[in-house]
């Protein structure tokens, strides 16, 4: 029978639960502020990690500059994460950029504008359909 679930996927899950905090806690950097952790891919030999990380402010001159702050900050991260976790080895870290957070954004409010113009031209969305034969 197969694993669903890899042991580097728990791994994983770990790491992004202590970065997160190590981050949140334990940075001290006033070039970043709200980040957030939104994906760790461990390598399978538990060496290398990417942590996926979004930021409040996507402005590109900021992202770059967090981010150049953070892959510094790399080693730190890595000794704080070694003493919490309790593993043979401690993965090298290396922070990337996750657009989905903008992206997703970006995409809502392409569908609200669409909404919107749906609205005054005076077509009917699939919601107001469903109300107007209900009504009936």
């Amino acid at each position: 029978m197969a694993r669903d679930y890899s042991r580097t996927d728990r791994v994983g899950q770990q790491y992004q639960r202590e970065i997160a905090q190590i981050l949140q806690r334990e940075l001290k950097d006033p070039r970043i502020s709200l980040v957030t952790v939104s994906e760790v891919e461990v390598s399978r030999d538990l060496a290398y990690t990417k942590v996926y990380v979004t930021f409040l402010n996507d402005d590109e001159d900021y992202v770059k500059t967090a981010l150049k702050v953070l892959n510094e900050a790399a080693g730190f991260v890595r000794s704080l994460l070694g003493k919490r976790v309790r593993a043979r080895i401690i993965p090298e870290l290396r922070f990337v950029h996750d657009p989905s957070l903008g992206e997703g954004l970006r995409m809502s409010r392409l569908v609200a504008e669409a909404l919107r113009k749906d609205a005054e031209r005076g077509t009917p969305t699939t919601d107001s359909t469903k109300d107007q034969q209900g009504d009936e």
